[in-house]
């Protein structure tokens, strides 16, 4: 009878923690949202100081995975990525290709001098972190800067986080054949198609409702259909390639900045490609 007892206990206590579970996540989903719909409605300096936040926590969290984030290392990449931002908002692109060089340099100047301090990996993580969280993630903040990137910045979202919703449900639904079946074993190629599809559509739904707005777009449904399907392709690398980091380390979240969901790469980890996946086919179509 005792043992019934405490089963009975150890189950409500399960289902107790799987509601609190559920309710954090969705409260702090209404609120990302929320957040994210303001900060978009935004121009000019408060998107970038967000984005520019996006980038430096992501690159932080990512550098704690490797051990690095308080090392010499780490604080290389920082200002790397902080100069970076400088360059971006102050028009100074055309620089990018040095900076690119000079942050190599200074990593690797810093694996010199402290030999044998640093594995010669722990330089090529750091450097990858700085084009990944930091450099890649940017094109959010560019977009936004687009003729019309009040309205096509929310592609890159559409593309990421409605794909993945698509691909959810297409999946349960049709799902039949594993995509990666070590890496994540839940998502299917019916799923992945789905996603893509959906994206697409949702891309030229969006456009088409919203058709009256665009100045500088002589076709924006056929366009943002076409970016947002592409975007949702290129969104799934970066899905996994998240998880597959985490995989290698042992990782179950990036960090706990966002309750039930996780560090900032853990909710942005597709953003992170759709994000220049949609700039440059908005600029190679316009």
């Amino acid at each position: 009878m005792g043992k019934g007892k405490n089963e009975g206990k150890d189950g409500g206590s399960s289902r107790g923690s799987k509601l609190r579970s559920f309710f954090t996540r969705l409260f702090s989903g209404i609120v990302l949202v929320a957040l994210s719909l303001f900060l978009v409605t935004q121009s000019g300096l408060p998107f970038f100081l967000a984005t520019f936040l996006i980038s430096l926590c992501g690159t932080y969290e990512l550098y704690r995975v490797f051990g690095i984030e308080n090392k010499s290392l780490g604080f290389v990449g920082y200002l790397t990525v902080s100069v970076y931002y400088f360059m971006v908002y102050f028009g100074l692109e055309e620089y990018f290709v040095l900076m690119v060089i000079l942050s190599l340099m200074s990593l690797m100047a810093f694996y010199v001098f402290t030999y044998p301090a640093y594995k010669i990996s722990l330089v090529a993580k750091a450097f990858m972190c700085v084009v990944y969280a930091g450099v890649m993630m940017s094109y959010l903040y560019q977009t936004r800067t687009l003729p019309d990137g009040q309205f096509l910045v929310w592609l890159i979202f559409l593309s990421s986080w409605g794909s993945d919703t698509c691909a959810y449900c297409v999946g349960m639904v049709f799902g039949r054949h594993k995509m990666t079946p070590i890496l994540s074993p839940k998502k299917t190629v019916e799923g992945a198609v789905g996603g893509v599809v959906g994206a697409a559509l949702l891309g030229f739904a969006y456009a088409f409702l919203l058709r009256h707005h665009f100045k500088a777009i002589s076709n924006p449904g056929l366009i943002s259909a076409v970016a947002c399907g592409i975007a949702s392709l290129i969104s799934m690398v970066g899905d996994l390639a998240a998880s597959g980091i985490k995989r290698d380390y042992g990782v179950k979240d990036y960090g706990t900045l966002i309750p039930g969901h996780g560090g900032i790469m853990d909710r942005f980890d597709s953003v992170v490609f759709t994000a220049p996946a949609v700039y440059f086919v908005l600029r190679f179509l316009h």
